[in-house]
């Protein structure tokens, strides 16, 4: 009984369901992701390349077909989350150094007396 009462509380705990909303969130940025690149980028691509489909890209040795088409759309899907990612965290992180970086007055340092007399000597052995 002490296994499935420490599973439940392990379950339960905000850390394992945030995990969880971001996983879903992250499989429906996906899509947001796949949709853009199959109808937006990927064909912008077939222009430049010539073919009509990209995924029809691929080329035979001994009668082995490599759809490298496919690896390209793969890729270029990746580097598209995460550019979108690093967009996304550079602006948070810029909004929270924002927020932990008060504006503060500079005032002038105080010194303890024996620092003041150090600077007097000091000012003295200069002059």
């Amino acid at each position: 009984m002490g296994f499935v009462k420490e599973f439940k509380e392990f379950a339960i705990k905000g850390n394992v369901i945030d995990l969880a909303i971001g996983v879903i969130l992250a499989a429906a940025f996906g899509k947001i992701i796949t949709a853009l690149t199959e109808s937006v980028i990927m064909p912008l691509i077939s222009l430049i390349v010539g073919k009509p489909d990209f995924r029809a890209i691929a080329f035979t040795i001994n009668n082995t077909l490599f759809p490298v088409g496919l690896l390209i759309q793969a890729i270029i899907d990746f580097v598209l989350v995460a550019l979108v990612l690093f967009i996304i965290i550079r602006g948070i992180n810029r909004m929270n150094r924002k927020k932990a970086a008060p504006v503060s007055e500079t005032k002038a340092p105080e010194y303890t007396l024996s620092e003041k007399l150090l600077m007097e000597i000091r000012d003295s052995l200069k002059r």
